[in-house]
């Protein structure tokens, strides 16, 4: 799927940087930002999701380890 970035002066310019300085084209460095955006969010997003489903569970436990 195609798609259009709109990106300010100064995003595009630092953009423009990194791609030069990593020697790879601005889409590739681009992709690879949201492809680790993503992966670094869904970890944390899933992590949130295990901690508020089982927190609850070890309460108790939790309470008295923490006396």
């Amino acid at each position: 799927m195609a798609m259009t970035l709109r990106l300010a002066d100064d995003e595009s310019e630092a953009l423009r940087r990194r791609s030069e300085l990593e020697q790879r084209s601005m889409q590739e460095v681009a992709r690879q930002a949201i492809r680790e955006y993503i992966e670094n969010h869904s970890r944390s997003d899933l992590l949130s999701q295990v901690l508020d489903e089982e927190l609850p569970r070890y309460a108790e436990a939790l309470r008295r380890l923490g006396e």
